[in-house]
This record gives C-alpha cells, structure tokens and sequence, in this order.
C-alpha cells in the first residue's frame, strides 16, 4: 500500500527550530527592542561622562 505526499506529511508534527518560536514572541521582541537600546545609550553616556576631564 502506497502512501501519497500527503499522507506522508500527517505523521509526526514538524518540530519548530528555536529561533524561529523566539522570534514569533511579539512581546520578547518589545522587550529586547526596548531594553538593547536604552542599555547601549547607558553604557555610551557612562562613556562620555568618564572621558570628560577634571576641572582644576
């Protein structure tokens, strides 16, 4: 008894890769596009305030 294509495909559920399950996260996705940003601007102003020189 042969199976057609569509048959074949009915079997196990295709497993998800990881990638693709964190990026289908829309609330993930807020966050890191929030929190990358303003760490960066953080660590950049930390950067300026530490290379401006002391006043004598």
């Amino acid at each position: 008894m042969s199976t057609t294509p569509e048959e074949a495909g009915r079997g196990a559920p295709e497993k998800i890769p990881v990638m693709q399950q964190l990026l289908d996260n829309p609330f993930l996705l807020l966050f890191l596009g929030v929190t990358i940003p303003a760490v960066l601007y953080v660590i950049w102003g930390v950067m300026e305030i530490v290379t401006i020189p002391i006043a004598n």
